[in-house]
């Protein structure tokens, strides 16, 4: 059924032939020459059914196939990865706002998502674990659907001719990176449409200022201004990007204010205010508020622990489930049991564990731990132990130890004091000396370690001395004595002057990875601050004062979160596989590789008709505007011509939006990605529609040089409206060609080599040809090709990670040989041989030497056993006697029937490495060390854990083609 045709205009109202009104009334203010009346409600039913077709081709185009690759691509990943966050409440960390992951987190949830598959590796199946993949994808799909209604409706509003808007809208549905991007779960296509519909609103609100000031205040005025700042609020709720469509917004809202001012005699002052107002509401209160009302549901999601919080300070910490703390004492005394934690890199804590450094002292390590354990916990002595004046009235004996302080009373911890720091659970302290750091080997920094044994009284390089920096403790109390989580002090090393420093650099796998704790002589402040958290003396009342960290409700979770969303996302400078620069964008010169398998890729490459037209379309308006501004400077006159001044300012508009959207980019060091452009291409589309509108429907040219009467014959299309239809039909059908050419990149198809060699038209597009077959018989042989039967052995390498590490174990001595019965080989040396492989297992330290039975069992637990595989093949006869023994794979000169050589000259076995971080050892000998004080196993475990979710909580992109291409802007 057809659809109604469109009301009629109002008394006085008349219609152009585009359909567009003019308000002709006797009591309504002039309209602006060239300025029609464009209101979307006044559409025809024809283009409303045209519309609605585009649309069903769009839902055709984005959906087709959309089940396959069904198993993770490029940042799905990260994306993904959010929402089964999102379902378990954990916190997590994203230099993205959290408007299109909830999005998608929704849509996953709706369809089943119970958050169990954690999309950690590009590749990894969705179809066992049965993750409803597909409804993810629906999501962006379903965005970038709504984008091609978007774009005919904006060219509409702008005035444009059905036939431009459809060719406008038919470009976004076949432009390939837009589809790939919409296909997969990722967070560009939501960017997109809201930034569309920001357009779409904006461009429909000036069609209403446009009117005349009448117009003004009227609902259809409201309404788009509002939609306008709510579209922008949605744009930069997904990712920071939105920040230039709101500049874009912001310089035509600038130069509409400007004008209204100059306009005294139809906008008084007092009017001009509330022009003025209605825009900070809409444009800026709406968005803002918008923005935090999605961070508000952000943290009542994630109201867990993640592998995020350890980005956040103690007081954001604090509000998650479980992470919260008990009241504790506020002032520290000697013999107190603290905490210290690190003011700044995301406040980790003073650590130490059984495990020595490698090289420099080869002293215990001392580390910046992000989460809480007992081997955080440090006591503090005073530099000389205190007098037993029970035992001894003269005062010459002293109680020893460190817990000599628990039975007396409690002496609070002055501005100045001198500390050792006394690690509870290995009987060593915190210690410093004039040796290199063990990976920051700069003259300024010093080694770290934990030194001594049970019973040991220390030396002088054990002392620090407590130093209040008292600008940034809270209270009077905490700048002159030591307070929980109140004072910020330093701690500096008496004997060298150094202060106890961390930063961001992390210790190799020695060190689990954990940060480095050094003690530097030119740190920075923040770096060289230290607060206790916790803290606890037994000889302390039970009503002491207490104190606990200070909420930060909303305001300051929000205004935290967007700081360290800053500095990640600026910190992200390292290059990428894939990356690209500005620069080469409107080219296109290259693209990025989001997924490979089974000879087929997905690489995301835009449809280079599309882009390269769009990208001229920019490049004639700034020729055009050049000549213009010359024409000007020299009163040529032509912006007296109406047509002239219109393309002027609505092309021009068009053109500053991609131009906010393109530049910026220019200022960032950052990792930076092909898709970062689409915004821009999406405005570069509407100006390319505009110079076709302008070209087929409105320009009218003349010779300038000719006479007057010359001049009455001029050139123009606007009368000859089957020339614009067929031009528009002509360059989409060639759009559509050219997105069928290398749609097989876009959808993941199979392809042909040669296929693929005949549309590269760049060297810079770096796909591999060779990743395809020959030809298209060849995928059906190899689909039918039958895959190796069995279960097939996981190597070392290949084993799943556990948390922690368990401790090693002796094979049993009973199981020492193994035969294998003979088996015919048909060698040379005679028929009727055989082989037999033995199996014999033996132990042997770092110098060579045979470890019996009870030197092994004594070493269990305590080093690290790596087995060396070595393959011997003994050929014998009928009868058993041995023909040939030696080693498999010896030198080819040595006849297979031979004795062999010896066993350094032709070793061809294997070695096999388990990874063991109690120890430092290589090559495949056990390596000697001296036990540790306290039990390993529990600190392996716990920081395995750590190591286990660093990874996930790391926030930068990391390079290689099967990596994550971290879309962080």
């Amino acid at each position: 059924m057809a659809l109604k045709t469109a009301a009629r205009p109002a008394n006085g109202a008349t219609r152009d032939e585009n359909n567009a009104v003019h308000d002709t009334s006797a009591d309504a203010a002039p309209t602006p020459p060239g300025v029609t009346d464009n209101n979307l409600l006044h559409l025809s039913s024809a283009a409303w059914e045209l519309l609605a077709g585009l649309t069903l081709l769009a839902l055709f185009v984005r959906v087709f196939r959309i089940y396959q690759p069904a198993s993770v691509v490029f940042d799905e990943v990260h994306f993904g990865g959010f929402a089964s966050k999102y379902i378990k409440g954990k916190f997590f960390m994203d230099v993205h706002p959290p408007l299109a992951k909830m999005l998608i987190t929704l849509a996953g949830w709706l369809a089943g998502f119970d958050g169990e598959f954690d999309f950690k590796d590009i590749g990894k199946d969705y179809l066992g674990p049965g993750v409803p993949y597909v409804a993810m994808r629906l999501l962006p799909a379903i965005c970038g659907v709504l984008t091609v209604p978007t774009m005919f409706l904006t060219l509409k509003a702008a005035g444009c001719r059905t036939v431009s808007a459809a060719l406008g809208a038919g470009l976004v549905v076949f432009e390939n990176g837009l589809v790939t991007q919409s296909r997969l779960i990722l967070l560009d296509s939501p960017l997109i449409v809201f930034t569309a519909m920001t357009a779409l609103s904006w461009t429909s609100f000036t069609n209403q200022h446009e009117l005349g000031p009448n117009r003004a205040f009227t609902p259809s005025w409201w309404f788009w201004l509002a939609s306008t700042g709510l579209c922008l609020g949605a744009t930069v709720s997904v990712k920071w990007v939105g920040l230039f469509t709101i500049a874009w917004v912001g310089s035509l809202t600038a130069l509409q204010l400007w004008a209204l001012l100059g306009d005294s005699r139809n906008v008084p002052v007092q009017k001009w205010f509330k022009h003025l107002f209605a825009r900070v509401f809409c444009l800026i209160v709406i968005p803002v508020t918008f923005y935090m009302a999605m961070f508000a549901i952000h943290f009542l999601c994630l109201v867990n622990p993640g592998d995020g919080d350890g980005f956040m300070s103690s007081e954001f910490q604090s509000t998650l489930n479980s992470k919260g703390m008990a009241d504790v004492p506020a002032d520290v005394a000697y013999g107190s049991r603290v905490s210290f934690r690190h003011h700044n890199t995301q406040g980790g804590y003073l650590h130490s564990h059984s495990h020595m450094y490698p090289t420099g002292s080869k002293q215990q390590q001392i580390t910046l731990y992000p989460h809480k354990d007992e081997n955080n916990v440090f006591l503090l002595e005073n530099q000389t132990q205190p007098i037993n004046w029970s035992l001894d009235p003269t005062g010459n004996t002293s109680i020893p130890g460190p817990m000599a302080w628990d039975t007396l009373q409690a002496e609070f911890i002055q501005d100045g004091a001198i500390l050792k720091l006394y690690h509870i659970t290995t009987d060593r302290r915190v210690h410093s000396h004039d040796v290199r750091a063990p990976v920051t080997e700069a003259d300024w920094q010093n080694e770290v370690s934990a030194y001594g044994y049970e019973g040991f009284e220390g030396d002088a390089n054990d002392l620090f001395r407590v130093e209040i920096v008292k600008s940034m403790s809270d209270g009077a109390a905490a700048k002159s004595r030591l307070r929980t989580i109140q004072t910020k002090f330093k701690l500096v090393h008496v004997m060298t002057g150094c202060n106890l420093f961390s930063h961001k650099v992390k210790l190799p796998d020695w060190g689990f990875e954990q940060q480095e704790v050094t003690c530097a002589r030119q740190g920075t402040l923040p770096n060289s601050l230290w607060y206790v958290e916790s803290n606890h003396h037994p000889g302390m009342l039970a009503d002491a004062e207490k104190v606990n960290y200070r909420n930060p409700g909303f305001l300051g979770k929000f205004w935290e979160l967007q700081r360290v969303m800053w500095t990640t996302n600026a910190g992200l400078v390292e290059s990428h596989a894939w990356d690209s620069r500005p620069s080469s964008w409107p080219v296109l010169r290259r693209g990025i590789n989001f997924w490979g398998k089974d000879h087929r890729q997905i690489y995301l490459i835009g449809n280079p008709l599309i882009w390269w037209a769009s990208s001229a379309a920019i490049a004639v308006y700034v020729a055009f505007k050049g000549l213009a501004v010359l024409r000007w400077q020299r009163s040529c006159g032509d912006y007296g011509d109406v047509v002239f001044r219109r393309f002027d300012y609505e092309v021009g508009a068009s053109v500053l939006g991609w131009a906010f959207h393109y530049f910026p980019f220019f200022l960032m060091q950052r990792q930076l990605f092909l898709h970062h452009y689409f915004p821009a291409l999406y405005f570069a589309i509407i100006a390319l529609c505009q110079l076709f509108d302008y070209a087929h429907h409105r320009v009218t040219l003349t010779n300038p040089l000719a006479s007057d009467s010359a001049r009455a014959t001029k050139f123009t299309l606007k009368n000859r409206p089957a020339v614009g239809r067929i031009s528009a039909v002509v360059f989409l059908a060639c759009s559509i060609a050219v997105f069928t050419m290398y749609a097989p990149l876009t959808y993941g198809n199979t392809w042909t080599k040669s296929e693929c060699a005949k549309v590269k038209l760049l060297g810079n597009w770096d796909w591999d040809c060779n990743t395809f077959l020959d030809n298209y018989a060849d995928y059906s042989l190899a689909a039918n090709k039958p895959q190796a039967g069995g279960p097939v052995a996981t190597s070392a390498a290949q084993a799943p990670a556990h948390v922690g590490a368990a401790p090693p174990v002796a094979e049993d001595p009973r199981k020492e040989v193994a035969v294998t019965p003979g088996q015919q080989l048909g060698h040379e040396g005679g028929a009727g041989q055989g082989s037999v492989t033995e199996e014999k297992i033996e132990y042997r330290d770092e110098n060579g030497v045979l470890l019996d039975e009870e030197q092994v069992k004594a070493l269990e637990g305590k080093v690290s056993f790596s087995t060396r595989y070595e393959t011997r093949t003994r050929i014998v006869d009928a009868a058993g006697n041995e023909v040939y023994e030696g080693v498999v794979g010896a030198a080819a000169g040595e006849g297979a029937g031979g004795n062999g050589g010896g066993d350094d000259e032709g070793v061809r076995g294997t070695l096999a490495e388990g990874s063991n971080p109690e120890t430092a050892g290589g090559g495949g000998e056990v390596v000697h060390e001296s036990p540790p004080a306290v039990e390993v196993e529990g600190d392996l475990a716990k920081e395995g854990v750590v190591e286990a979710d660093a990874g996930v909580a790391e926030p930068e992109a990391e390079g290689g083609a099967e990596e994550t291409g971290r879309d962080e802007l």
